[in-house]
């Protein structure tokens, strides 16, 4: 079964699986990524014209992100798979 493009998940181990990326806060090309571009917008971050951010889900710890969040699950949002289609 394909996941929907935008779908946030999370996963139970430590990488983030073919047609995801995780959702740390990173900011991607949006020629490479027109659908996320598409349903996301600048929502949370990016510049509009060349790059779009995805969400920062990392847990907090002391009011910052956690920087020991490499070994354990992990959200991710999928980049690729079906569109979701609109009313």
């Amino acid at each position: 079964m394909e996941a929907l493009i935008g779908t946030i998940m999370w996963v139970a181990f430590a990488f983030a699986p073919e047609g995801t990326v995780e959702a740390n806060g990173q900011c991607m090309p949006i020629n490479s990524n027109p659908a996320l571009y598409s349903l996301l917008g600048p929502k949370y971050g990016g510049d509009n014209k060349t790059e779009l951010c995805v969400p920062d889900l990392r847990p907090m710890v002391n009011g910052q992100r956690d920087p020991n969040w490499n070994n354990g699950p992990r959200a991710v949002i999928v980049t690729s798979g079906i569109y979701p289609s609109r009313p």
